[in-house]
């Protein structure tokens, strides 16, 4: 018996839509851990509630991860190593925590907190790379390091 399996192929488009249909569960202490390495590979990760973690790694080109966190004390942490990948993550709430860590050219991270005492980190080593962070709120920390 042989057995033949196509790999999926996602877009940002499609995590993105993906989450919006997806119902949103209260609750905590839930924890999503990604690894995927490759190029051209798409993730979208939702949370909603407390003391939720949220690590993808990604390696590769191309690649993109959506993330999306409602609730307190939650965390998304997000490191990408190569070229030209994406990061788009959101949080909302008090006492997050977000970190961003992409090596390689290109890259893009974009970051959005609102809240109170939310703490946001994004490190970019190469050539090319942008960060766009926008936090609203009391409190609230982000710090940028290129190079």
């Amino acid at each position: 018996m042989t057995f033949t399996f196509k790999k999926a192929a996602f877009s940002l488009l499609t995590a993105s839509a993906l989450m919006a249909a997806a119902p949103s569960f209260a609750g905590g202490w839930n924890s999503a851990n990604i690894n995927m390495t490759g190029w051209g590979n798409s993730t979208g990760v939702g949370q909603n509630g407390w003391v939720n973690h949220v690590e993808v790694e990604q390696h590769g080109w191309n690649n993109g991860i959506v993330a999306t966190q409602d609730g307190a004390k939650n965390t998304t942490v997000v490191g990408q190593s190569g070229g030209w990948n994406r990061s788009t993550t959101h949080q909302g709430g008090k006492k997050n925590t977000l970190g961003v860590a992409q090596i390689g050219n290109g890259n893009t991270a974009n970051v959005e907190q609102y809240g109170k005492h939310n703490v946001t980190g994004v490190i970019q080593v190469g050539d090319g790379n942008s960060a766009s962070i926008s936090t609203k709120g009391k409190g609230n920390t982000a710090v940028v390091i290129q190079y």
